[in-house]
């Protein structure tokens, strides 16, 4: 399965949104290596929060490596090969909002994964359990992180 958001999506647990929902649609992504969804319309309760507009953007992103790279042969004399590239694919969100009145400012969210070449298909499994535990982890957060990026209290 690839990169492909349901157009309804169930939002983790914050404090102060109850049930959220999201609504996505296609949109025009900013480069031709990307996919990216708007958020059309929200579910639940979510007061102050707003969906997609050109003053306030709520977008999700999803970036694959413009040139994925190979594991590189191994020297034939020494059997030792050279840097191990790596395949960076990025997930960003882009929600627009206020600062102050009528100061409207864009909050981003970037998460960069940086796959070496080769691990892909020689230890799938191991990108597999570390994409689930980046997702678990962030699924049973989700109300903590948003504290904390409110508050700025990690404890």
């Amino acid at each position: 399965m690839t990169w492909s958001p349901d157009s309804s999506i169930t939002g983790g647990a914050q404090t102060g949104l109850t049930s959220p929902t999201y609504t996505l649609a296609n949109d025009l992504p900013p480069t031709a290596n990307a996919v990216q969804q708007a958020v059309t319309a929200l579910g639940g309760t979510q007061t102050g929060a707003t969906a997609h507009s050109i003053s306030q953007p709520f977008t999700v992103t999803f970036t694959k490596p413009a040139n994925p790279r190979a594991l590189p042969t191994a020297n034939a004399i020494t059997g030792l090969r050279g840097s191990i590239p790596m395949n960076q694919y990025k997930i960003v969100i882009r929600k627009g909002g206020d600062v102050a009145v009528g100061v409207p400012a864009v909050a981003i969210i970037r998460l960069t994964m940086d796959i070496p070449a080769g691990m892909d298909s020689y230890s799938p499994a191991q990108v597999r359990a570390m994409t689930s535990l980046l997702v678990g982890i962030l699924d049973e957060e989700s109300a903590d992180l948003g504290d904390t990026l409110v508050t700025g209290v990690v404890s």
